[in-house]
C-alpha cells in the first residue's frame, strides 16, 4: 500500500500528505500479528484437549521426551507417549565469512525487525526468501542488490518463469550479481563492506551496504535433540530419514516438515502433519510432492507447481 501510495496514486489524481513510512510507521503491527498467531495456536491446542509444554528438548527415548521447562528454570519434565512426531522446522543456513548479528548482517528474522529503511540493502542469495524480503524493503525505498552464486534466481523455479520474474524485479530497481560469491564481510564501520568474486574465481571487488541480508537457504533443525542417542537416523544433510508413512528408523518416532527431505514450505509441512496423523489413526495419509506448489509473494504473486521442464 505504501509503495502504491508513493508511486501510483498521483497518476489517478490522489494526493497523499507526507512521504514518511517504513518500520517506524508499522506501530507494532508485526508483533501484534505474531502474538495473535501464537494465541491462536494455543487456543487450538486447548480446544482439542491437548497440553502445551514449552522448553528445549533435552533428549529422551523411543517413548518419552525430556523438556527443560521455560516457566520453571532448572526443572526437567519427562513426557511419555506411544508415538512421537518431530516437527522442529529449520534454521538459517550459515555462510562462512558472514557473521549474523541481526543488526547490520541479518537473517530473515532480523530483516523483519529493522529500525529504519536501509539506503543500500544487499541480499546474499537469490531464492524465494531473499527476493521476497528484498522486494518489501525495495518498495519502502531501499536500493536492493542481489548476490547469487548460481547463474539465475528463484532456486527451483522453472527457467522461463524465473527469467520473466528477474525482468520484473529489475524494472523495480533491483540489481543482480549472478554467478558471484561472497568472500568476506567487514561490519566494523557504520555499514558493511562485502568482498565478492566470480563463482568460478577471478578478480575480487568490494560492495558497500547499510544492511546485508543472508538468505542462502535453511537447514533442518535436528541438532541437539538427542536423536542419535535414541537411534533416529539422519542423512548427510541432517534430515531425518523416514519412510512413506513418515516413520523414522525408530518405529515409534515420526518426523514431518522441514526436518525431513522435501521442499521447505509451510504448506508442505502442514500436509505432512495431516498425512502422518491420518496414518497413525489407521487411515491412508499421503502427500503427492510432485504437485506441491511454490509461491513468491510480492505486489503480484508468482505461483508455480508440478515439475520443471528442465527436470
Amino acid at each position: 500500500m505504501y509503495h502504491e501510495a508513493k508511486h501510483s496514486f498521483a497518476a489517478h489524481g490522489i494526493k497523499v500528505a507526507g512521504g514518511g513510512g517504513g518500520p517506524a510507521g508499522h506501530d507494532g503491527a508485526g508483533e501484534r500479528g505474531r502474538g495473535g498467531a501464537d494465541q491462536g495456536y494455543r487456543g487450538a491446542v486447548q480446544e482439542e484437549q491437548g497440553h502445551l509444554c514449552e522448553g528445549p528438548w533435552e533428549g529422551g527415548g523411543p517413548h518419552e521426551v525430556a523438556v527443560d521447562l521455560l516457566d520453571s528454570p532448572g526443572e526437567t519434565k519427562t513426557i511419555g507417549a506411544r508415538n512421537i512426531i518431530i516437527a522442529t522446522g529449520s534454521d538459517v543456513r550459515p555462510l562462512p565469512g558472514l557473521q549474523i548479528d541481526e543488526k547490520k548482517i541479518v537473517s530473515s528474522t532480523g530483516a523483519l525487525n529493522l529500525d529504519a529503511v536501509p539506503k543500500k540493502l544487499v541480499v546474499v542469495g537469490g531464492g524465494v526468501i531473499g527476493l521476497e524480503l528484498g522486494s518489501v524493503w525495495g518498495r519502502l525505498g531501499a536500493q536492493v542488490t542481489v548476490v547469487e552464486f548460481m547463474d539465475g534466481i528463484g532456486g527451483y523455479m522453472d527457467n522461463e518463469v524465473r527469467r520473466a520474474f528477474q525482468r520484473t524485479l529489475q524494472k523495480q530497481g533491483f540489481k543482480f550479481m549472478l554467478s558471484t560469491k561472497v568472500v568476506s564481510a567487514d561490519a566494523s564501520g557504520s555499514g558493511v563492506v562485502l568482498e565478492v568474486e566470480p563463482a568460478k574465481g577471478g578478480e575480487r571487488t568490494k560492495l558497500d551496504a547499510d544492511v546485508v541480508l543472508v538468505a542462502t537457504g535453511r537447514v533442518p533443525y535436528t541438532e541437539g535433540l538427542g536423536l542419535e542417542e535414541a537411534g533416529v537416523k539422519k542423512d548427510t544433510a541432517g534430515r531425518i530419514v523416514v519412510d512413506d508413512k513418515f516413520r523414522s528408523s525408530v518405529p515409534s518416532v515420526f518426523a514431518i516438515g522441514d526436518a525431513i527431505p522435501g521442499p521447505m514450505l509451510a504448506h508442505k509441512a502442514e500436509e505432512d502433519g495431516i498425512a502422518c496423523v491420518e496414518n497413525l489413526a489407521g487411515k491412508h495419509g499421503h502427500v503427492n510432492y510432485g504437485t506441491v506448489p511454490g509461491l513468491f509473494t510480492r505486489t503480484l504473486r508468482w505461483p508455480w507447481w508440478a515439475r520443471r521442464r528442465r527436470r
